[in-house]
């Protein structure tokens, strides 16, 4: 047979209506071809189930047994969702043929009709529309099976983001945030994600985008604080060509680009007063306006917002909008640090040890149990993002065994605790240093320590009371990259 013959499942009790069926469709043979036929509901199921795939279902409205009508339309296209099903009936007493036609789609049938009265033998119901209709359902089914496998597809993809990234932790407080995930994905309410530096809020924001309605469309990232003041605008909102010298094309913003997804405004506390209140105008009517460009754009974006610092004392100090602030945190997630969950310290370890090996392509080594009791009583100051940077260094300057050893000397690149790792060389009796070197080794070490716990240099550099270009002159000074 054919290939591309059409393969038909006929559900039919009365050998009249069969042999009218068969009579219908024989001169097009070549085309479609009923390979089965059943009298019951319950054989149609087991036919389905055992024996198809089939592409077309012709199915009698009235045969014998319980399962007939809508609850076998419903119960074949749960087993099959892409097969087509033609229902006929001469059932139309006290109702019209609109209303049961209705029904009958409601359920999943492709297409209804009325048989032919009885005393016509040749023809179950106006030829060239019941064959028209066979052919047409079989296309449909071709196009939904394309289109669950785009879904398919689309799935595993998603599904391979969140698991390259997964929230890992079994503490109470992680279980809580991913029950927030949980709920908040439900809706398109904005979000705002508070906690401390490198404690997880994009990857809270990702799994909020990911899990909600919006996972087929984009997740933009914006940091804030890596956006020169004078570019923000544009960056977010886009320009049109000759809006401004240097303008020479149209550019889509980044709302632009997260239309009808989502976008992750990162450090929301560093966005410009000014940028702030365009902002504020996005999320209360939902357009936008381009520089250059005198009409708005509508857009549709749902808004994660994170910051790892006390909006509310910026309120009072009228470096953040009051009204902004009521607009971003609808809903509020709390990130929390990694000595709130050290239960999860284990887990994240292990993780990130077969992360690095995977992609170092070398053998997991073993950690003994004087390195675990080390890294579980250490404190964190740069939580998971540091962790999983120590992991790295512990990956690489291991062996086959991750030793006490291994762990400080991880630590110690850190630099994360400048008493523990100052204090005692200075106060040194064996090694009394000049002054000016002491104030150097501190001066390059306090710097590197400042610099692991901002995202960007000029957010460093604005920690330590320094202007970038001056940061950067004593950077180079001090050797630092």
């Amino acid at each position: 047979m054919d290939q591309d013959q059409i393969k038909v499942l006929l559900i039919e009790d009365e050998e009249f209506d069969v042999r009218r069926i068969k009579s219908t469709i024989d001169p097009f043979r070549e085309r479609i071809s009923i390979k089965e036929i059943v009298s019951t509901g319950e054989d149609a199921i087991a036919a389905v189930e055992g024996r198809g795939p089939y592409d077309v279902a012709i199915l009698d409205y009235q045969i014998s047994g319980g399962l007939y009508g809508e609850r076998l339309v419903k119960r074949m296209k749960s087993i099959d969702p892409s097969l087509q099903i033609i229902v006929i009936t001469k059932m139309t007493i006290n109702q019209t043929d609109l209303h049961f036609a209705n029904q009958m789609m409601a359920s999943g049938a492709y297409w209804f009709g009325t048989k032919y009265p009885s005393d016509i033998e040749d023809y179950i119901y106006q030829p060239t529309d019941f064959i028209l209709t066979i052919m047409n359902a079989a296309e449909k089914k071709k196009l939904d099976e394309d289109r669950l496998r785009s879904q398919n597809r689309l799935d595993r993809k998603i599904d391979r983001i969140v698991q390259e990234r997964p929230l890992l932790g079994e503490s109470p407080v992680i279980l809580k945030v991913k029950e927030h995930i949980a709920k908040f994905a439900a809706t398109n309410a904005n979000v705002l994600i508070s906690g401390e530096s490198g404690s997880g809020k994009e990857l809270i924001a990702r799994n909020i985008h990911y899990q909600s309605a919006r996972k087929y469309e984009n997740f933009v990232t914006v940091n804030c604080a890596a956006i020169p003041d004078e570019l923000i605008e544009s960056e977010l909102f886009g320009f049109v060509k000759g809006a401004f010298t240097g303008a020479q094309e149209d550019k889509a913003g980044l709302f632009e680009q997260a239309n009808n997804g989502t976008i992750f405004l990162d450090e929301i506390s560093e966005l410009p007063y000014q940028a702030q209140a365009k902002l504020l105008r996005v999320l209360e009517t939902g357009e936008m306006d381009k520089i250059g460009r005198k009409k708005s754009h509508k857009v549709d974006v749902r808004v994660i917002s994170a910051t790892n610092k006390n909006l509310k004392d910026l309120m009072k100090s009228n470096h953040f909008r009051e009204d902004l602030y009521y607009r971003l945190n609808i809903l509020r997630i709390q990130a929390p640090a990694l000595r709130e969950r050290t239960e999860d310290i284990r887990i994240l370890i292990n993780y990130f040890v077969q992360h690095h090996c995977r992609d170092l392509s070398i053998t997991i080594p073993k950690i003994t149990d004087s390195s675990w009791s080390l890294l579980q009583q250490y404190h964190w100051p740069g939580n998971v993002r540091q962790l999983k940077n120590v992991v790295q260094r512990m990956v690489i300057l291991s062996n086959d065994r991750i030793t006490k050893d291994v762990v400080n000397m991880a630590l110690d690149l850190q630099n994360q605790d400048p008493i523990s790792s100052l204090v005692n060389p200075v106060f040194s009796t064996e090694n009394i240093l000049p002054l000016r070197e002491v104030e150097q080794n501190f001066r390059k070490q306090y710097f590197e320590f400042v610099r692991q716990h901002s995202k960007t240099d000029t957010e460093a550099a604005g920690k330590l009371g320094l202007a970038p270009p001056n940061f950067y002159r004593m950077c180079k000074e001090l050797g630092l990259k």
